[in-house]
């Protein structure tokens, strides 16, 4: 098999088969050659051709080879990627929003759905593995994002003094401050339980894993991908090894995704993404575009500019399987305020639907988590009450596009406008999309 041919190929056997399917028993052949075949007859005939060769006598040898070749090459991000019927990525997102649900539906509609491992126990987690893969058909791909641990936030001596300022809130509502504590988010755990039960992608956010966690992730056979909002963050991932970067601009719901909050990358995606594809190390690196995505065109926008995919969140917060608490979907479908960059909930810098909360505490320090934790008690309150003006409403700058579709509906949704606006920007660019008029 020639490099290309084996780089489509195995990212067809693996959505089909699984990572740990044995290409040299009957079974497993006859179903890789029929799943293959389903799509190209052409690629079909090559590995019909390639498991059948006597490599290595009668003994095995050569087919346990092709078969620890296929396995290094499912590895690769982009052979994720290129199974994919629609190039769409649902992002992960935690506190409740992703749901085995949610990515199961986009998984089985051709996009790659998310889990997110944070602020879950390694018990929670590992119950949603289990769901989600219920769900799956095997092989399907999916993938769970991890929170890097944190560093100390440069405004961590502040604390005491913004649970002063929250105190008297706290106790209007008869609630208790939360203790404004550190943690990693069980790091360390999260990465041996993915160990015993590896998936086939794991993203990280929040800081960059160090080389020997990265090679010990694609060691039990997951592709890994880190996400970067500055140059900077890029090649420091490149140089750890990353099989992918998920590149955030600015625009994006949510927590910045970044190393250092204290300088939180604040530029657009399309500018990043040309920066980071002029400073990439490795050239073959798939990009993974996030921010601000909620059409098709803006999917078609970030592939015609160098991206392998496109990731959006937001889009998917008012679709059925997502978790999305029922105020939260309401404030999202009214959509009648702007979004802004904040870190009263949280400590650390996120973008969200600007409500009381988030202007009363402009002020507060950069010390995720421990402001998460401090706040954590008054957020759940608002929750529960259905108070859009007391808990995080994290929402990307084109929240108000987004619509409650079925999640399946909107990944073919998103990829068949994608590839219209796609092919019209070819006929534009080839000088067919419009008649020229006025003088020569």
């Amino acid at each position: 098999l020639g490099p290309e041919e084996k780089r489509r190929g195995t990212s067809l056997l693996y959505r089909d088969l699984g990572p740990t399917a044995a290409l040299g028993s009957s079974p497993a052949r006859d179903a890789a050659v029929a799943c293959v075949q389903a799509r190209s007859t052409g690629f079909m005939e090559l590995v019909d051709a390639k498991i059948r060769e006597p490599t290595g006598a009668h003994d095995g040898t050569g087919l346990m080879m092709q078969h620890k070749e296929v396995l290094q090459a499912v590895k690769m991000s982009q052979s994720i990627l290129d199974g994919l019927r629609h190039p769409i990525v649902q992002a992960p997102m935690a506190g409740g929003v992703s749901t085995p649900a949610l990515a199961a539906a986009v998984s089985r509609a051709g996009g790659l759905g998310f889990l997110a491992a944070g602020y879950k126990t390694v018990d929670e987690v590992e119950r949603d593995l289990a769901a989600v893969r219920s769900l799956l058909p095997a092989g399907v791909p999916y993938g769970l994002n991890l929170f890097a641990p944190p560093g100390h936030g440069a405004g961590v001596a502040e604390i005491n003094s913004y649970a002063d300022r929250l105190r008297e809130e706290a106790q209007e509502r008869g609630v208790a401050l939360g203790n404004p504590r550190w943690d990693d988010d069980w790091y360390s755990e999260k990465l041996d339980l993915l160990g015993e039960h590896p998936v086939p992608v794991v993203s990280l956010t929040f800081g960059c894993p160090t080389q020997s966690q990265v090679d010990r992730l694609r060691a039990s056979g997951s592709a890994v991908w880190v996400t970067v909002t500055t140059v900077e963050e890029a090649r420091a991932a490149q140089r750890v090894g990353a099989d992918g970067l998920v590149v955030q601009g600015v625009e994006a719901g949510g927590h910045r995704g970044g190393f250092d909050d204290t300088h939180p990358g604040d530029i657009g995606l399309l500018a990043l993404l040309q920066l980071v594809l002029a400073a990439a190390v490795n050239h073959d690196l798939p990009l993974i575009a996030a921010g601000g995505l909620t059409t098709g065109r803006s999917v078609a926008a970030v592939l015609a500019a160098g991206a392998a995919a496109a990731q959006l969140g937001t889009a998917f917060m008012l679709c059925p399987e997502a978790g999305t608490v029922p105020a939260h979907r309401d404030a999202i479908g009214r959509a009648d305020a702007l979004t802004a960059l904040t870190r009263a909930f949280t400590g650390r810098t996120a973008r969200g639907i600007i409500n009381r909360f988030l202007q009363d505490h402009s002020d507060a320090p950069s010390a995720y988590p421990e402001v998460h934790h401090l706040t954590a008690p008054l957020r759940t309150t608002a929750r529960t009450r259905g108070d859009i003006d007391g808990f995080h409403l994290w929402a990307g700058q084109t929240y108000s596009l987004a619509e409650p579709l079925p999640a399946a509906d909107l990944v073919v949704r998103l990829g068949t406008e994608a590839r219209e606006a796609l092919e019209a920007a070819k006929r534009t660019v080839s000088g067919q999309g419009f008649p020229i008029t006025g003088p020569a």
